[in-house]
Order: structure tokens, then C-alpha cells, then sequence
């Protein structure tokens, strides 16, 4: 293997408080104008909304507040650099989108306002939802959902809904499914309310229909799956599989997030599916982060149509209007979603073209078994189901419980010390470890060849550093603006703080 030579990375580092901690009585970025103090800004506010005292806002310069933002852009852990994240495909966010929904045209647009005022707004969901009508078959959309496991829930809810309409629920208690779905099906079905019986994976990568078969009865209420899984492993059996559930009177629920590689090649609604969800934020080239501006599109069938979140655009004669339905299960999150994030997406769209987005369905399965075929040269490391001999999709799942077992350096280990190059950490598994030290890379569409195979030529630098130095592998990051953190604390909830008064509570500061 002739491999890239590596390239020296050292991330920026600050010493840098937070914005809380900053700025000095009396400092200002922008002075409003003096006209702005006539405004009766307390007679349109309610009187027990008033605030007693001064917010408590650091007082600080533009300068100030740019330097600072600045520092910490420049702390990313290897983000900024080549990113293979994997599983549900992380892409590039292309700068006309965000000018685009910067405009105040959108920007500015309040989603109390009446919608005689923002036609041109609801034009644009309306047609990309058309747009996702057209890739799924689903009739139906709504944008309320905040990203996929929201998108779940609401499939949870809406089937609830659904055989409460029936007259059933009290009898269909049960949401099937499987070992390799993503976690987010069983957790909200049981959040819902519903039982989960989880299909086990068997040698082809996927369960039985036999095992569907001895699952499925009349207290049947869903299917949820995911396919292909994030191990790249398409079930072909997927139609049959639906038919069984239907035919017990169960819902199906075809979850996308690994839409990237059979764009334009198969329509949920032609596999007999009820509903399925997209993620903006992963397929059609719009931000994430942290919950706050994703997007789990979620469709359906006309039958299921009537108990969506409300309200729903609909268009009379040339005029969109909102409207709420006597059946929708109410609001997942307020007002149409996210409506910047939808019109990016829409831009993203309307750019590729329906040739555009089979051409990146194609890549990405190209360049996802180009790398299978490298990775699986560095010694040490296998796939999933290696007996398995069909083409992964758009990833797939390798592992490194050769080398683990060889030297103790774990996968974790190696992604930490992969961010010392200034690459992005990969992916590990969204699963139960049923693949020994598992990690899911996957380039989509967006990167070069070059990015590829340096991404996988830093992969085979850390694996021989595994061999030669396993103590440099296990105590990384080195170049970064962190060392390793202890995560014991992570998941208690009385450490962590998701607010600055939170944080001062927890530490005896307010």
C-alpha cells in the first residue's frame, strides 16, 4: 500500500473564559439609537412578565465578542478538517443556503404572523414537500419534527393515533424492531407507551422473515427499521417484511437516516411502507448541531394524514393557507418547525436536480466500497459479517478487535488519536456492540479522492503507532485543545449544566 506522508497538525489553543465571565460595566458593541428610548417597550410586554433586575449580560466591546468567537471556532477537535463522521451521512453545507435563508425575507419571518404575509414562505415548504413526495411516495409531510428520533416519536404518536381511531389500542401494544435499527425506534415507541420486541441479527447481517413471522400477532401495532442498516447491509426480504406486518394489521415505518445511498432508487411508499422520515440535517446538505437546527421530515400515507401536527400548509386556488385538522395529535415542536433549515434544504434540492441526487446516490456507494477495499488492507482490521459478500451501500462497519486484542488499544483509542491529525473522529456504532470495537465510516459524495485516502492513510499511521507505541494511542489527543476527558461524569445530571444560572447553582455560585 503506498500510503500519503502525514501531515503535522496542532489545534489553536486558548486559554479563553466564557462569554459569561467576560466584559466590563459600561462597554457596548452597538449603541442604539436615541429614537428607540420613546418606544413604550413595557406597555407591550404583560406586567408580571417585567423583569425585576438587570439580566446579568456580560457588557462587552464588538471586537470583544468577535475575538472571542473566534478562539473557540478555532478549538473544534479536528472538525474543521477531513470529517468521514459516518452512519446517516454528514455533508457539506453549502454557503448559498445559509445567504440564502439570511435574508430577511426568511430570516425575519415570525410563525405567529398571519400567512396572507409570508405566501412566498409557504410556497417553498409546500414544494419541498412535494419535492420529498416525489423521493418517497408519501403524500404528506410535516417539518415539526427536530431531527430523527423526534421524527420517530412522531411516528410513535401518530401510531397511537391511528389505532385509537380504530378502536384498537388498547389491544395493539407492541412495536417490532430489530438488533441493527437505530436506537431511537425503540426508545420512543416505549416513551409512546408501546412494548418492544427487538429482532436479533443473524448471518446474513440482518433477522429472519422467520423471525418477523414468530414476532408479528394481532397485538401488532408498528415496524420500525432502518435499511439499509448502518453496517451498509441492505435486506432485500424488505417488501415481504411489510407485507407480514400489514397483513396483521401493523403499521410500518421506514426510518431513512441512511437515505444517501438509494436516493432516487426506491420509494418507501412502493416497498408498502406507511410513513417514513429524512433528516435534512444528514441528507440534503443542511446544518446540525446540538438538537437546535435539525429537521426530521416526517411522511406519510394519506390514511395516516389526518393525525399529523398541526398546523399543515394547504394550498386553495393560488393561495397557501394553515390549517389544523380535528384528528392531528397536536404540536411536536412549535409553530411549521424549522422553516430556515427546510429552505435550505430546499436550495440544496433544487441544485442538485433529480439526476444531481442519483449521481451522489451513486458516489457515495462508489466511494464507500472504494474504501472498504483499502481499509480492509491495513492488517488488523475486518468488516461486519465478513461471510456476508454482497456491496455495502453508503458505509460500512468495520472492526478493530484484532488489533484491540493485539496491543489493547481500543477503537476509541484510535478515533481519539486520529483528531490529532486534524481529522474528524469517526463514527462508532449506534447499536449494541454486536461487531467487537466497531467504527462506520462513511465519505457520502462530498469529498475528493485525496481526502479519502488520506483519511484512511492517517487510519493505517494510527493503527502502526497501535504496534509501536500503544501508550501514544491510549492517552491521545495530544494536539488538542483538550486532553483526553474523564467521562465518568457525563451522564449525571447533577454535574452537568445546560445553562449558565444552571451551571452557578450546581456550584454553589447563585
Amino acid at each position: 500500500m503506498t500510503r500519503s506522508e502525514i501531515r503535522p497538525f496542532h489545534a489553536a489553543r486558548w486559554s479563553e473564559p466564557v462569554i459569561m465571565e467576560m466584559g466590563s460595566p459600561g462597554r457596548r458593541g452597538t449603541v442604539p439609537p436615541t429614537s428607540w428610548a420613546s418606544a413604550d417597550a413595557a406597555g407591550l410586554v404583560p406586567a408580571g412578565l417585567h423583569r425585576t433586575e438587570a439580566p446579568g449580560l456580560p457588557e462587552m466591546s464588538e471586537p470583544d465578542v468577535l475575538r472571542h468567537y473566534l478562539h473557540l471556532s478555532q478549538q473544534t477537535m479536528g472538525m474543521v478538517g477531513i470529517s468521514l463522521f459516518g452512519t446517516c451521512t454528514m455533508k457539506y453545507n453549502p454557503r448559498i443556503s445559509e445567504r440564502i435563508i439570511a435574508r430577511p425575507y426568511v430570516a425575519d419571518v415570525h410563525p405567529a404572523q398571519d400567512p396572507s404575509t409570508m405566501q412566498g414562505v409557504l410556497q417553498i415548504v409546500d414544494e419541498f414537500s412535494q419535492a420529498l413526495t416525489s423521493l418517497s411516495g408519501m403524500p404528506a409531510f410535516t417539518f415539526q419534527p427536530g431531527g430523527g428520533a423526534a421524527a420517530a416519536f412522531t411516528h410513535a404518536a401518530v401510531t397511537r393515533a391511528y389505532h385509537a381511531s380504530r378502536g384498537e389500542l388498547g389491544q395493539r401494544t407492541e412495536i417490532i424492531t430489530t438488533a441493527q435499527s437505530h436506537p431511537s425506534s425503540p426508545a420512543t415507541a416505549s416513551a409512546a407507551g408501546f412494548d418492544i420486541i427487538t429482532l436479533p441479527v443473524e448471518e446474513d447481517g440482518y433477522p429472519s422473515v422467520e423471525a418477523l413471522r414468530a414476532a408479528v400477532s394481532d397485538r401488532t401495532a408498528a415496524l420500525m427499521v432502518n435499511n439499509p442498516d448502518d453496517m451498509g447491509i441492505y435486506n432485500p426480504q424488505i417488501k415481504e417484511w411489510v407485507d407480514i406486518v400489514h397483513e396483521a394489521g401493523g403499521l410500518c415505518f421506514y426510518d431513512h437516516a441512511n437515505f444517501n445511498g438509494v436516493m432516487t432508487r426506491l420509494r418507501a411508499a412502493e416497498l408498502g411502507f406507511d410513513a417514513c422520515m429524512f433528516m435534512l440535517h444528514k441528507t440534503f446538505g443542511v446544518t446540525k448541531g446540538g438538537g437546535g437546527p435539525a429537521v426530521g421530515a416526517y411522511g406519510c400515507s394519506e390514511a395516516l394524514a389526518p393525525f399529523l401536527p398541526g398546523p399543515r400548509i394547504e394550498k386553495v386556488d393560488d393561495t397557501y393557507t394553515l390549517v389544523e385538522s380535528p384528528s392531528s395529535l397536536g404540536r411536536i415542536r412549535e409553530y411549521l418547525g424549522n422553516v430556515p433549515q427546510v429552505i435550505a434544504a430546499y436550495t440544496w434540492l433544487k441544485a442538485m436536480g433529480g439526476n444531481g441526487l442519483r449521481e451522489a446516490a451513486d458516489l457515495s456507494v462508489l466511494t464507500n466500497n472504494y474504501m472498504e477495499k483499502r481499509i480492509l488492507e491495513i492488517p488488523g482490521i475486518t468488516k461486519a459479517f465478513p461471510e456476508m459478500t454482497k456491496r455495502r451501500l453508503e458505509m460500512t462497519r468495520f472492526s478493530l478487535g484484532d488489533i484491540t486484542a493485539e496491543t489493547g488499544v481500543t477503537a476509541v483509542d484510535i478515533q481519539n488519536r486520529m483528531t490529532d491529525f486534524g481529522i474528524d473522529a469517526y463514527w462508532l456504532s449506534h447499536e449494541p456492540w454486536i461487531v467487537p470495537e466497531p467504527f462506520t465510516p462513511e465519505a457520502g459524495e462530498a469529498w475528493s479522492i485525496e481526502d479519502i485516502d488520506y483519511w484512511i492513510d492517517v487510519l493505517a499511521h494510527v493503527v502502526d503507532e497501535a504496534r509501536s507505541d500503544a501508550e501514544l494511542v491510549k492517552t491521545s489527543p495530544h494536539n488538542q485543545v483538550v486532553a483526553r476527558p474523564n467521562g465518568a461524569g457525563l451522564d449525571d445530571p447533577e454535574r452537568w449544566a445546560t445553562t449558565w444560572r444552571a451551571y452557578q447553582r450546581k456550584n454553589g455560585n447563585h
